[in-house]
């Protein structure tokens, strides 16, 4: 088990019990981690206040709900100054579509990790949001044909 700064071997094992499965009442995580449940309530608490645990999130399946392509987009910036960068910093947050959005060394500026229901709405996000806006100079799209691994949890165990 990796040693982190201010955290015991209690209090990682809590966390990635958690990462597994958020639902995780004190009880059970008394079960996994060792502790009583008056102890993992308060590492728990502990832990979110000291900003080791940001939120609690469901997996929605994206396909169920109609989303069929996950997409990758590359985006170089056409001038490099913090005004741009800013103006599309708040065009990401407004566009529901956008999983992510990362700053990027490199040749290009951005990647974005998004959603569409399908090709249409995927031109139109292209076509209607990004293309013209004065921030961005190149756009370079990458359908996903197939998800390997997807997870959110980070190798703490």
């Amino acid at each position: 088990m990796q040693d982190i700064d201010g955290l015991d071997r209690f209090d990682i094992k809590l966390l990635a019990s958690l990462q597994d499965d958020s639902r995780l009442t004190n009880q059970d995580l008394a079960d996994r981690v060792g502790l009583s449940p008056s102890q993992c309530s308060r590492r728990r608490t502990r832990l979110e206040s000291e900003g080791y645990i940001r939120g609690y999130a469901s997996q929605a399946d994206r396909e169920k709900l109609g989303f069929g392509l996950t997409v990758f987009i590359s985006v170089m910036l056409n001038t490099h100054n913090r005004d741009n960068a800013r103006k599309f910093a708040d065009l990401m947050r407004r566009l529901p579509n956008v999983l992510e959005a990362h700053a990027l060394t490199g040749e290009m500026d951005y990647q974005i990790k998004l959603v569409a229901r399908n090709l249409r709405e995927l031109s139109d996000i292209i076509n209607n949001d990004l293309m013209p806006h004065e921030s961005i100079q190149t756009v370079k799209s990458s359908i996903v044909l197939d998800t390997i691994k997807e997870t959110t949890a980070l190798p703490l165990v």
